[in-house]
C-alpha cells in the first residue's frame, strides 16, 4: 500500500498516510478539523531488496565505455 504525504494549509500539520490507491483523498485535517488537508506531490521512494537486483540490470556485461587499463574495478579486466 502506498504512503501519501498530506499537509494542512490552515495549521501546517504534515502527516504520512498509508492508503490504497482506490481510497478517496483526505480533506479534513486531523489536528484542526478544517477542510484544508491536501495530498502533496512527492518523489516515489522504494528499495529493492534481495538477490537479483543490480544497478544496471546487466550483471555479466561490462559497461560500453569500460577500458580495462583505465578501469581497475572492471570485472572484465584482463579478459579483453
Amino acid at each position: 500500500m502506498p504512503i501519501y504525504d498530506y499537509r494542512c494549509s490552515s495549521c501546517g500539520v504534515q502527516k504520512d498516510v498509508m492508503q490504497k490507491i482506490s481510497d478517496p483523498v483526505l480533506t479534513t485535517c486531523p489536528e484542526c478539523g478544517q477542510e484544508t488537508f491536501s495530498k502533496q506531490l512527492t518523489a516515489a521512494g522504494f528499495q529493492l531488496k534481495g538477490n537479483g537486483y543490480y544497478v544496471t540490470d546487466f550483471k555479466n556485461k561490462q559497461p560500453a565505455a569500460c577500458e580495462p587499463t583505465a578501469c581497475s574495478s572492471c570485472p572484465a579486466a584482463g579478459t579483453h
